[in-house]
């Protein structure tokens, strides 16, 4: 198990590092640069009528002619740049292992070593939650760092802030265990890698359309971003028990599926 962690050390270590540092800019940015977009939304309403529902979307909730800086706040954690370069990591990561093992017709090694396929499985897993956790900590890093220098309005309490968090962890279990699955099912990494996108682009649009048509709301529940509502959680102080519970069992399932895949299906890179 060491060797194997070991292994995914030394192939992950600097696009975790990348990611990481990007994402931390991100939040920094945007935290410094949201408070002044958005105290002006009203007049780019007023102009391009289809910004609303594109926001509407991302929060959860209508906005209405003026963002309040509650809202402001949740629209730094829901930002298609921050939830861009997440997902790419676990798309980037998830999909190494069997798919991209195969398709650099490695996977012979790798499973010829002395551990079983579950091991692999798991020690894989675990650098998974390891380099998540180091992401969303280096973004929530330059969320604090900017908004002690100048943008405290930006600023969530604790509680919010590990609600929030919480919320976002499960959204980046749930994709990465898909992700798992779909790798373990591909031959082809860029094959997985694709089908991945397309579906969380797929759930990004349906969430959207939800916000005009009666057929997209009334199937809005497949869609992971239904499940992710900071602006909710920052307006009620309380915790969204469902979602995490939902997004929590689906990144069981889809995990466990990916697992036993892995574990039963014939893999040859001949």
């Amino acid at each position: 198990m060491s060797g194997i962690l070991s292994k995914i050390w030394m192939e992950v270590r600097w696009p975790v590092l990348w990611f990481s540092l990007g994402l931390c800019a991100i939040m920094g940015l945007l935290t410094a640069l949201l408070p002044k977009i958005l105290g002006n939304i009203h007049t780019m309403f007023a102009k391009m009528p289809i910004v609303k529902p594109l926001i509407t979307a991302l929060l959860g909730v209508d906005p209405g002619d003026q963002m309040s800086s509650q809202l402001s706040q949740a629209f730094l954690w829901v930002h298609p740049t921050v939830l861009t370069l997440i997902w790419a990591h676990e798309i980037m990561y998830c999909s190494r292992v069997p798919a991209g093992e195969i398709d650099r017709g490695t996977a012979d090694f790798l499973l010829c070593l002395p551990v079983s396929r579950w091991k692999v499985f798991t020690a894989e897993s675990i650098g998974w939650l390891i380099s998540g956790t180091c992401i969303l900590a280096f973004g929530y890093t330059g969320h604090l760092v900017a908004s002690l220098l100048g943008q405290s309005e930006m600023r969530l309490s604790v509680p919010h802030t590990m609600m929030v968090m919480a919320n976002l962890a499960a959204v980046y279990l749930a994709v990465g265990s898909f992700a798992f699955l779909l790798s373990a099912m591909s031959d082809r990494r860029g094959r997985a890698i694709g089908v991945v996108f397309a579906l969380m682009l797929a759930s990004f649009l349906l969430n959207f359309l939800a916000q005009f048509q009666d057929w997209a709301k009334s199937i809005s529940w497949l869609s992971f971003m239904n499940y992710y509502r900071p602006a909710i959680i920052i307006q009620t102080g309380l915790f969204p028990w469902a979602d995490v519970g939902i997004l929590l069992c689906l990144a069981a399932t889809f995990w466990l599926a990916g697992g036993f895949t892995f574990k039963m299906r014939s893999i040859c890179t001949v």
